[in-house]
């Protein structure tokens, strides 16, 4: 699906016709892939591995343009419950016209910093800044989650809240990885701001993204520690509940044993004290009585 902008009075804004100087395919079918290849001269290997989540962000200079593959937050869906992943997103750059390709239909343009837009080169930037804004909000509802089954756990014993808590640390992971390789992306075109062209506002945007990529992967950094640490402290506590509550309920069995045994041992049909005594039911009854009183004592004795 193709999607055409351009830029009209320093914003961007769509264009109906084709004839709009910024392309967004949207997932595109072979026949679109096929026209990009012919028509414009992308690498299909490079057009490819704009469309796989598993590629790392990069740079390449051809002849006629400029590629750059980076990695954006996956649309979260419901199918996988409490797991976030990455895209890759391609972005070709020409004199001229900038094409993006994307698998997922997202809104790209849209925040503050896109009201001053005067090149191609900063709709360039600018993406790339989005995909870290984006990946900052996401890290805030990660966080949000790892609070609620942090709740959650304290008042209940059940592994799918552990299970929850390992899929935001592996979503975490996933989200630490893309933005690493998206850092080294902004180096290599920080070290190649000369050859991309890029004016003196553009450079100190560029720093600005540097600056909050990096900020981006502290926070991801300290969220994952913080949740790989309560999984194990949840972990050390659930085990120690329970054994606390093995060793009530044993504590209980040998609190209920004890007067069993009195009872049982005058319940035998031999002869046995008491016998005769109109009050034996009475009398055994106190000796079970007293067998649980004296395990009471013994066991706050020993502060068990």
């Amino acid at each position: 699906m193709l999607k055409t902008y351009k830029i009209f009075e320093n914003k961007i804004v769509p264009e109906s016709s084709n004839g709009g100087s910024i392309k967004i395919y949207v997932n595109p079918d072979e026949a679109e892939k096929k026209f990009l290849v012919e028509e414009y001269k992308l690498d299909e290997h490079t057009l490819n591995s704009s469309l796989d989540a598993d590629e790392l962000s990069r740079l390449e200079f051809e002849p006629d343009h400029l590629a750059m593959i980076y990695k954006i937050p996956k649309n979260y869906t419901a199918s996988e419950p409490l797991l976030f992943r990455v895209n890759s997103m391609g972005a070709f750059v020409f004199k001229d016209k900038i094409i993006v390709v994307v698998n997922d239909d997202i809104n790209l343009f849209h925040g503050k910093h896109f009201n001053k837009i005067v090149t191609l080169n900063d709709v360039m930037l600018k993406l790339i800044f989005t995909s870290i804004i984006h990946f900052i909000d996401h890290l805030r509802v990660i966080n949000m989650l790892s609070d609620e089954i942090e709740r959650k756990i304290s008042t209940a014993m059940e592994n799918r809240y552990l299970l929850n808590q390992f899929t935001l640390g592996k979503s975490l992971v996933y989200y630490q990885n893309a933005i690493n390789t998206n850092t080294a992306l902004i180096e290599k075109l920080k070290l190649n701001a000369s050859k991309l062209n890029l004016t003196m506002e553009e450079i100190e945007l560029l720093d600005d993204i540097m600056i909050e990529n990096t900020q981006c992967y502290k926070q991801a950094e300290i969220y994952s520690n913080i949740l790989a640490s309560l999984m194990d402290a949840k972990a050390s506590i659930i085990s120690n509940n329970l054994n606390v509550l093995m060793k009530t309920l044993n504590i209980i069995t040998v609190m209920i044993m004890v007067p069993t045994f009195v009872v049982s041992a005058f319940s035998m049909n031999v002869g046995i004290p008491f016998q005769d005594h109109p009050q034996a039911f009475f009398i055994i009854m106190s000796l079970a009585l007293v067998s649980v009183t004296g395990f009471f004592i013994f066991w706050k004795w020993k502060k068990w």
